[in-house]
């Protein structure tokens, strides 16, 4: 069975300082041609690709002009509303014609689009990392992300749903991330457009003196649609961090993952990329296994787990809009609610 690829909610599209004010930038998003560019004042703009006039890709030779992008073609201009601004050769704009829009937004250094089957405004608005979790701190109790804090895929056959399910799939810790022991599920909690929850997790780790010593770790995650993954993960140090998968067209997603390393005493800058780089690992792991799965409607679960995956598909059902949760979805997902011989 196929799951739409066409889920509502906010999605990455990269990182702030990948797009300086002047830049122009082709991308491919949910099966559409845009094109994104940092006008000279800084805000983002991201556009339907091609130039409503004779069509030209605005991505590939389009410059930026004040708030503007300007075509490669003929230099006709176009605002960060997609309506024409300017056409070099004649006095009057075309006041008929605009270019698709899409809604921006940029928290923490990452830039995000809304995506919406339908056409609607965001239903909600996208948050900074450092206000989800109270026990975090603040942004000024991290590091920048830097090189090392960051991690992106090529287009891959991974739907964000499977990184979504991560939030209530405790017993992969195991077997997937080699944890000790599988973690106990402190708390749940479903919200209108977000789902929280609690792990509590021990582990060992080798102290100064060299010998391996137990460590008690939680992990608290926020999942935003299903298309962002918020962590602040607790231990040796503290880690925020976001998971976002973004799909590319009906087969395919590109999945960015971000790493805030807390400020810790003592700590030099190889130490502090090494932590990054063991929070990338982790989710390295899971997309080995991710970039090979089929999505299973209904799946077949053991008793424990059983609740967490029922509740958490029932909830993901609201972002994908009547026509767009994939053919036979609702039908087969809505029967999973009382279908017992599914769970072993």
């Amino acid at each position: 069975m196929a799951l739409s690829m066409k889920p509502t909610g906010w999605f990455q599209i990269g990182w702030s300082d990948e797009l300086r004010p002047g830049d122009v930038t082709p991308m491919r998003y949910f099966g559409q041609d845009l094109v994104a560019y940092r006008a000279e004042s800084g805000r983002l703009v991201v556009l339907n690709a091609y130039c409503e006039h004779l069509g030209a890709h605005l991505g590939h030779g389009g410059s930026v002009a004040g708030e503007d992008i300007k075509c490669p073609f003929h230099g006709w201009q176009w605002g960060p509303e997609g309506r024409n601004t300017c056409i070099p050769y004649q006095e009057r704009t075309n006041r008929v014609r605009r270019i698709g829009t899409w809604t921006s937004a940029e928290r923490d250094g990452v830039m995000y689009i809304w995506h919406d089957a339908e056409g609607r405004d965001p239903l909600y608005e996208v948050p900074s990392i450092f206000d989800l979790f109270e026990d975090a701190g603040s942004a000024g109790d991290y590091h920048e992300l830097g090189e090392a804090g960051r991690y992106e895929t090529p287009a891959l056959p991974i739907h964000p749903q499977y990184a979504a399910e991560n939030g209530v799939d405790f017993a992969h810790f195991k077997y997937v991330h080699r944890a000790d022991e599988i973690p106990t599920v402190v708390n749940r909690e479903f919200g209108e457009n977000d789902f929280k929850t609690e792990l509590a997790l021990n582990f060992t780790r080798r102290g100064a003196n060299g010998e391996r010593e137990m460590v008690r770790g939680r992990t608290m995650a926020s999942l935003l649609g299903v298309g962002l993954g918020y962590s602040f993960a607790d231990g040796v140090g503290a880690i925020c961090s976001l998971t976002a998968v973004t799909p590319v067209d009906d087969e395919t997603s590109i999945l960015r993952f971000s790493a805030w390393p807390s400020r810790e005493q003592g700590e030099d800058e190889a130490r502090v990329a090494k932590r990054q780089r063991n929070a990338a690992a982790q989710l390295k792991a899971d997309v080995a296994i991710w970039e090979h799965q089929r999505y299973t409607e209904p799946p077949g679960l053991a008793t424990a787990e059983a609740a967490g995956f029922r509740d958490i598909r029932r909830w993901a059902r609201r972002f994908y809009p009547e026509g767009h949760l994939g053919h036979g979805a609702a039908e087969q997902s809505a029967g999973t609610d009382a279908q017992e011989s599914g769970i072993a």
